[in-house]
């Protein structure tokens, strides 16, 4: 009778150390659900941390404003931008090119027409790593911004918008452009927020009070592990003169998330993302230079070969030909643009017709 209450006492024990880890494997399970469970995206911009409490204008003093050098071509869009940054955390800027950016990092930038916000696109990093896009699209009187369908609105009434129309992003769109590049986050970078600004940028807007640079976001403890080199001397396009300097910058701000190392499947496979080197700051713009002057793109059945870049004369030029066009199959950039960018245009055509004939072939 002893052996049989000692064998039954072990039999409770077992199944209660079973019963136990069970439990405890249930919650783990538990946690780990929780903390990669994903919160649908807020319906309001209100509610996105965006704004002080209370307020739909009035912006957040946690969220730090920033303006890239050279921005991408939005149709004549007027914009502002922020970013905010959980507490205790900072970007990893260890690899100049590609920064690592913390989880619950969010960023937000506003679209405006005739002084009217039209819309402000979203983007955020969740806990499990995976990045989220939405757009939030302003009401008539701007006191509220809607969280817009999944697959955007093709034809938003807005007057002073070309056309009076203004298309919003689905976030497919937001994807194939944020995917190509080797963060998702495009504007803020070592040569975007560098303090040396490129005066002939097209379309650059003027810092405003508060905006920060990477002194700054370094100052305030945002941004870490930055090379010490790329504080010393301002991150600059190293080029031959004012307006090549302007055109590759401009490149890189609107082509290079897509044709770029990383995204061989660019129509016209050509590398125009500026990658920086605070030990050789030349190598980038030279590189980039090389590519574009050597690239062509052959026509089909062994037809005469189109030049990407061809000196002194824009009429044979592919780069102009695809900013030029809005013709859906040939357009550069494919997305987020309804009317060619003069301005840019210009600026281009002018270091083709002149620059690259009075400069040495090499960079």
């Amino acid at each position: 009778m002893r052996r049989i209450r000692q064998l039954l006492a072990l039999a409770m024990i077992v199944a209660g150390v079973a019963i136990g880890a069970l439990s405890a494997a249930l919650a783990v399970a538990s946690d780990a659900h929780a903390a990669t469970a994903v919160v649908p995206l807020p319906e309001r911009l209100s509610d996105t941390g965006l704004y002080a409490r209370g307020s739909t204008t009035r912006i957040a003093p946690e969220n730090v404003p920033f303006t890239p050098q050279y921005p991408l071509w939005s149709d004549g869009a007027a914009k502002r931008r922020w970013l905010f940054l959980p507490a205790g955390t900072s970007i990893d800027a260890a690899d100049p090119n590609a920064w690592e950016f913390p989880r619950g990092i969010r960023l937000w930038k506003e679209f405006s027409h005739g002084g009217r916000a039209v819309e402000t696109r979203y983007i955020e990093r969740l806990a499990d790593g995976r990045w989220r896009f939405a757009t939030y699209v302003w009401n008539s009187a701007g006191t509220e911004a809607t969280l817009a369908p999944e697959q955007g609105v093709r034809a938003l009434a807005v007057a002073a918008a070309p056309g009076g129309r203004y298309a919003v992003p689905s976030r497919a769109d937001c994807l194939a452009c944020h995917d190509g590049a080797p963060v998702p986050v495009l504007g803020v970078s070592a040569l975007q927020l560098s303090p040396d600004r490129d005066p002939l940028a097209p379309h650059a807007e003027p810092l405003r009070p508060g905006d920060a640079d990477i002194a700054a976001l370094v100052a305030r403890g945002l941004l870490r592990n930055l090379p010490p080199a790329t504080l010393a001397q301002a991150p600059r396009i190293a080029a031959r003169s004012p307006t090549e300097r302007a055109v590759l910058g401009y490149l890189h701000g609107n082509c290079g998330h897509c044709h770029n190392a990383a995204e061989s499947g660019a129509g016209v496979p050509v590398q125009l993302d500026l990658a920086y080197d605070a030990t050789d700051p030349h190598a980038g713009g030279a590189r980039s230079l090389r590519a574009l002057l050597g690239a062509s793109r052959f026509k089909p059945q062994g037809a005469t070969a189109a030049r990407v870049v061809a000196p002194g004369a824009t009429d044979k030029s592919v780069l102009v030909q695809r900013l030029r066009s809005r013709d859906a199959r040939t357009q550069m950039p494919p997305l987020g643009t309804a009317i060619p960018d003069d301005a840019a245009l210009a600026l281009i055509e002018r270091w083709i017709d002149l620059d690259l004939i009075n400069t040495p072939k090499e960079p």
